[in-house]
């Protein structure tokens, strides 16, 4: 192959007028490619830098799996279940678990004089990893979150906000019903935002003890358990793990235990950010097939124009096979210089929108405030494989083209 790459390496840098037919073909086919390349990449980019920013807020309201009542799961009310220090313990032994957190919820309503919002009151203890919260904190300070202590500061949404007129230093009335009605007042410390509408319409956070208080709760009863996994991609395993655990176990008072994933509870949402994938499907298909054509017709042209220096080579004893090699050898020039091209393209747009966040969105539609990316070098690497892969196996057909050309009759036409 070393004599076949050499003469195409000669052809590509060519500058004479003979390629003035050819030298536009070129051109097209190298920022075919530099454009196809660098919309693929940011368009997976973009797709995992966005379900990444959707997941990581939806485990930040109830972790990547929940240990909980049987009649939770089924009622979805929250029933009480005694999450001990020895369940506790045991969960956090678990491979992959990072952190696990007790959590009790009840549902009720604020109210201020001119408007009412339906809530679910969140009660967290001491051992609440409190970063996803501090993160999104978007006026105030963080509650004091404890197991013990029960007290009247409460962490709202800004939309909760919006639709109360309430702000940091506020009051609020909080209506529980459950067979009899429950007021409680709150002060507002604190104001969140996430942008993940459904979540922060419904959450309010508080003092776990005050929760368990409202509810009428054993001090060691709660909702249930919040556990963290060090990789999103662990969840499977150590939901099996978990379940093995504490499914179809009982507390102390004969609850039953079971388990449950973030995807498993909010289905809607992660079955909605696994389409985003079919979008980069078509897209990574689309671009392929963009780059492929301008690629063969670019190589009929060069091969075309090239007639005369086939001949010549023919008549010089050069075979079909070898022939062939050199556009072949040609074409991954051209789409070497267009993957360099299209790489340098796409990851400095994708740098610049990582650092920067040129691009921006309206959250209330996106649930995020800026295009997110999440640059991936395995992807990086898988892509420009395949367009290479693919587009030199469907250039092999074209260069078919130089076994039609006979040095005699091209000769005798001169």
């Amino acid at each position: 192959m070393r004599f076949e790459f050499t003469i195409a390496r000669r052809l590509f840098g060519e500058r004479t007028d003979a390629r003035r037919i050819s030298r536009p073909a070129v051109r097209i086919a190298v920022w075919g490619v530099a454009v196809g390349l660098a919309v693929m990449l940011l368009s997976v980019f973009i797709v995992r830098g966005f379900k990444r920013e959707i997941r990581a807020k939806a485990i930040g309201f109830g972790g990547h799996i929940q240990v909980m009542n049987t009649q939770t799961l089924f009622t979805g009310e929250a029933s009480p279940v005694v999450v001990g220090d020895s369940l506790m313990r045991q969960l956090r032994s678990l491979p992959a678990v990072t952190h696990v957190q007790r959590f009790a919820n009840r549902t009720g309503l604020f109210k201020t004089e001119g408007a009412f919002q339906g809530i679910v009151l969140r009660g967290v203890g001491e051992e609440y990893d409190t970063l996803f919260l501090a993160a999104h904190l978007l006026a105030g300070r963080m509650p004091r979150f404890s197991s013990t202590e029960a007290a009247n500061e409460v962490l709202i949404s800004s939309r909760q906000a919006a639709t109360l007129g309430l702000d940091v230093g506020s009051r609020v009335f909080a209506y529980f019903f459950a067979g009899e009605l429950k007021a409680r007042r709150f002060d507002v410390v604190g104001i969140y935002q996430t942008h993940l509408r459904d979540f922060d319409d419904a959450f309010a956070f508080t003092a776990l003890a005050t929760v368990v208080r409202l509810n009428g709760w054993e001090d060691d009863q709660c909702s249930g358990a919040e556990l963290l996994t060090a990789d999103y991609d662990d969840i499977d395993a150590t939901a099996t793990a978990v379940a093995t655990l504490v499914n179809r176990t009982a507390d102390r008072n004969g609850d039953i235990y079971t388990s449950a994933t973030l995807a498993e509870l909010h289905p809607g949402i992660f079955s909605w950010l696994s389409l985003l994938d079919t979008n980069v499907y078509v897209i990574l298909v689309l671009m392929i097939g963009i780059s492929i054509f301008t690629m063969t017709s670019g190589l009929l042209i060069i091969i075309l124009e090239r007639t005369n220096f086939i001949a010549v080579m023919k008549s010089m004893g050069a075979t079909n096979t070898q022939l062939r090699r050199v556009f072949l050898a040609f074409a991954a020039l051209i789409i070497g210089r267009g993957m360099l091209m299209g790489n340098a393209i796409g990851l400095a747009l994708a740098l610049a929108q990582q650092q920067w966040g040129i691009v921006h969105l309206d959250p209330a539609t996106y649930y995020v405030d800026a295009v997110p990316v999440s640059i991936s070098w395995l992807h990086v690497a898988a892509i420009n494989a395949a367009t290479l892969t693919l587009s030199l196996a469907v250039l092999i057909v074209p260069t078919y083209l130089v076994a039609r050309i006979h040095p005699a009759r091209v000769m005798r036409f001169d």
